[in-house]
Parts: structure tokens; sequence; C-alpha cells
């Protein structure tokens, strides 16, 4: 029986070997640039918290260039390790817009595993990672290309909005043929993804869009997040649902911004040029063509070019119209399109620069029928159709108008009525300090003294005949009574029709005045006493 102990022990320790071995996965070497935060037999391999491995060894690699870590994994991470498994360090960082491995912080850095679910060939020596992917592989979705001249704001982990909502992230990028374009690889999740058909429009929507307008100073940005990291935003036109839903890896272009974007859904366009003599100071390429204030097309270029017809520079711009946005126009194609230009050009169709904005200095070109208009013979330059150009702006146009009242301002002779007004300060200077004026007005205000001093006297003295006169006023009413009792004892005792009787009348009426005039001179003395002197 004491032999059964150590039996028992061998057997217990063969068993323990066996299960450490069996369970034990491959060993695999992962190599990064730097080892910060891995330790030798504490730092695990992990996926989804899940245990996967442990370090055994981190040490140079042979070039000294990279730290080459070894791992050995566990049994059921054998079949996840292909070569599209990919590994990266887990540790505090801020990356694609977000905080993330702050847990590190106290339970130390990790490796984090992420296997592919497509399948791959089995291995074991990896490539780190040195900033974790932006999107793991099992998020439902797909995968556009998008090719751009220019990259811009937008990097890694820029989100991708549809109708305001963030619906998916930029997962990198890549240089296009020859350098020449980028192409920017945008992932939509499911199930946004099916809102992308081969008729969208995706635009770059980073940072912020400052618009001066009728309504005013507006601010637009897609979200404070697009404004630090950059975004892209799209959206399907009206009519463009009918379009097949794209598939993965559809390859789109990226707009410069939604305007651009906009402007693609028309197809036709028209090139056109202009020859401009004057200065074409604020205007440039993309600046817009308009037509009774929106806009049709968009300028292309602006350059400087030798006439040697006339010895002179001029600026040739080149222009597109776009007829589509101009609702019920029917525009013929081919040999037709030259027949109808040259009709339009020979009733007046001309261009302008006129101001887009006053504040910035941004110019536009503007499109109209000009009925008084110079007659023009309608040319072609190759594909660009020659429209003639006119001077100045609009007449709704108001730096033009602000620009014609400074040429009438120059034009007013502002020197010659300086002089005038300098001689006519001149004479009135002198008029004024002149010694004989001056007498005059002394002796004019020693007048008025002796004027003002005499009217109080005769105040003074109208006084006690103005206070009588009410009663004289009295006596002359009592003595009209009388002669009226007369005047009518008169006519009872001659009659009517004779002489006496006339005169008496016209003297009653005479008297009547008489009274009436004194009863007036009465009040108006008793009002204004200085009317003796100066009159009424």
């Amino acid at each position: 029986m004491i032999w059964a102990i150590p039996v028992v022990t061998a057997l217990l320790g063969i068993w323990l070997g066996w299960h450490t071995l069996s369970e034990r996965g491959p060993l695999i070497h992962i190599t990064f640039e730097n080892a910060e935060g891995l330790v030798a037999g504490q730092s695990h391999v992990k996926h989804k918290d899940v245990d996967m491995g442990v370090v055994q060894q981190v040490k140079l690699s042979q070039d000294l260039q990279q730290v080459t870590v070894t791992v050995r994994m566990n049994a059921e991470a054998d079949p996840l390790l292909t070569n599209n498994t990919k590994f990266w360090v887990v540790k505090p960082r801020f990356f694609a817009g977000a905080v993330t491995g702050l847990e590190t912080l106290v339970s130390g850095s990790y490796i984090e595993m992420l296997p592919s679910a497509q399948p791959g060939k089995p291995q074991y020596d990896f490539a780190g990672l040195e900033t974790p992917p932006v999107l793991q592989s099992d998020v439902p979705g797909r995968t556009f290309l998008l090719h751009a001249p220019r990259l811009g704001s937008i990097s890694l982990g820029s989100p991708v909005f549809y109708r305001d909502l963030d619906v998916g992230e930029v997962l990198g990028w890549d240089i296009g043929d020859m350098a020449k374009s980028v192409t920017v690889h945008a992932f939509v999740r499911a199930p946004y993804d099916r809102y992308v058909h081969d008729d969208s429009r995706f635009w770059n929507a980073s940072g912020a869009t400052l618009l001066l307008g009728a309504q005013g100073v507006q601010l637009q940005l897609e979200s404070w997040r697009a404004l630090a990291l950059g975004g892209i935003a799209f959206e399907t036109p009206d009519g463009g649902n009918a379009s097949p839903v794209s598939g993965n890896q559809h390859e789109f272009p990226l707009y410069p911004d939604k305007q651009a974007a906009d402007a693609a859904s028309y197809q036709r366009r028209i090139p056109c040029v202009a020859y401009f003599t004057g200065s074409v100071s604020g205007l440039a390429a993309e600046s817009p063509v308009m037509l009774h204030g929106i806009r049709i097309g968009a300028v292309q270029s602006v350059a400087l070019r030798y006439d040697k017809q006339r010895d002179e520079v001029v600026v040739p711009v080149h222009f597109e119209l776009e007829p589509g946005r101009i609702a019920g126009l029917d525009v013929a194609a081919d040999g037709d399109l030259d027949a109808q230009m040259r009709e339009l050009v020979q009733r007046g169709l001309r261009v302008r620069i006129e101001s887009a904005n006053l504040i910035t200095g941004q110019k536009q070109l503007a499109i109209e029928l000009a009925t008084d208009a110079p007659a023009a013979s309608p040319q072609k330059q190759g594909d660009d159709y020659v429209i003639p150009s006119l001077p100045g702006g609009s007449s709704g146009d108001i730096a033009t108008a602000a620009g014609a009242l400074m040429s009438k301002l120059q034009s007013m002779p502002f020197d010659q009525i300086g002089k005038n007004l300098n001689e006519l300060l001149a004479g009135a200077n002198g008029l004024v300090n002149d010694s004989g004026l001056r007498q005059t007005v002394a002796s004019l205000q020693a007048t008025l003294a002796e004027t003002q001093k005499l009217v109080g006297r005769l105040n003074t003295a109208s006084e006690p005949l103005v206070q009588k006169l009410p009663d004289m006023a009295n006596e002359l009413d009592t003595a009209v009574k009388h002669l009226n009792t007369l005047a009518a004892s008169m006519d009872r005792g001659y009659g009517a029709n004779s002489d006496l009787h006339n005169q008496a009348n016209r003297l009653l009426a005479q008297l009547n005045d008489t009274a009436r005039s004194f009863r007036m001179f009465a009040d108006l003395l008793q009002r204004h006493p200085e009317a003796l002197i100066r009159g009424r």
C-alpha cells in the first residue's frame, strides 16, 4: 500500500503534463515599433476580453529597428491565426476622435487580436499594427472607394454622414495612379448602406462653412466631430433611388463641397468663353455664373492672353453653362446647338462681371439678354462658344452703382468750387469787418434805443385817453339809440320816401359806422396803445 502514493502521484503528474501540453497552443512572433507597456510573463493577448495567450519574451530584432514579441497562444486560438489576423497594443490613446484603452491604466497594456471573418492561410509570424483598426471585421456594412484630387482635412476615423446621421467611418486611403488622386476607403454600416445608390453623391463635409446671403450670416457644420476630424457626407438626388444599390468596393468621385456635388447632377454642360479687357479682380475658378440671380453654371479658369490683332492683353474667362437648371428649356444637340447659340448671341446674349459680395470683394459672371447691346458676330473657338462681354455691372449691381457714383463725384470740379467758396468767404469776411458797416450797426442800435424810449413815453401819455375811450363809446352808443328813435319818429312823420327820410337813413348808417369804428379803435388802443405811433 505504501507504493500506491508515489504511483498515484506519478499518474497525476503525467495527467497534468499531458493536459498542459494539450491546451498549449502554438508559439507566435509579433513585431512592433516598440514594446511600450509589454512585460514578459505578465502581458496577455486578448480577443473580446477573452485570454488567448501570454507574452513569453520581448527582445530586439536582429536589425535593432523593431521589437519582437514571442507569445504562447492557447489551443483554441490556433484556428484563428491566419494571414488576415491583426494584432496591436492596447494602451491609453486618443484615436479616431475617441479616448480608448483607459482600463489599461490599472490592468496594464495588453495585445488585442482581431481574427478575420474570411478564411486565410495559417501564419505564425505577424507584423503588429501601431494604431488600432477603425472598424472591427464583424460589423456589417459595405466599403466604398471615393476618388478625390486631394485628401484635405479627412483623417482616419472621420465620420460619414447621411441626413446628418453618423452612419460610418473612414477606414483609410491610398494614393491613386501617378499620385494624381487619393482613394478614400469609406465604410457605411448596415442598414444605411442600402441607401447608397450608383447615382449617389459624396462630398467633403469637413470644417465649417460661413455663408453671407439674403438671410444674413449663416454658419454651417455637420458636427463638432467633423469639425475636428473632418468628415464625408452623401445623399441621393431626386430620381437617383431608381438606380441600383451600390455593391461593396463601388467607386464614386468625392466632391469638394455640397455645392459641387449638387452641380454634378446636371450632366449637360455647354462650354463657353468670354473676353474682358478690364480688371477681373475677385473672379476665380468655381465662381458662379448667374441668370436673374440664380446660378446656372461656374467659371472654369481665368487667365491672361496677348491679342496680336488688337495689340493688347485680354482676359479669357472659360465657364460652363448648365441648361438643366432652367426648367422647361429645350436645348438642341450637336449641330443644332450651334444655330441656337448663334441666334441667342444675335438677340443680345451677353455676359458681364458683377459683384457677388461687397465685404469679400468676390465677383461673378452674369448672363443676360441685352436689347440695346451692340451687334456682335457669333463665334466658336474649338468646343467653346464665344459670348460677347459687356463692361461694368448690371443696373441692379450695388457695386456698379457705387462705382458710377464715384465716377460722377470724381468728374465734379471740386477745385473750382473750393476756389469760389474761398472768394465768397473772403468777400463776406471783408464785408463783416468793414468799419462803415460797424458804424451803421451802432447807429441802428442807438435809433432803436431812442424809439423804445419814445414808445414808452407815448404809452404813459395815452393811458388817460385810453381809459376814457370806453365811456366815450358808451355815450356814442346812447346817442345812436336816440338818433334811431328820432329817425323812427321822423319816418312816421314824413313818410318812407321823403328826402328827409333817405338822408336820415344815410346819416344813421354813417353814425353806426362811426360808432363801430370808435369802439374798435378804443379796443385797439386799449390792447395796443403803441399803435398811435407805429400804426396798425
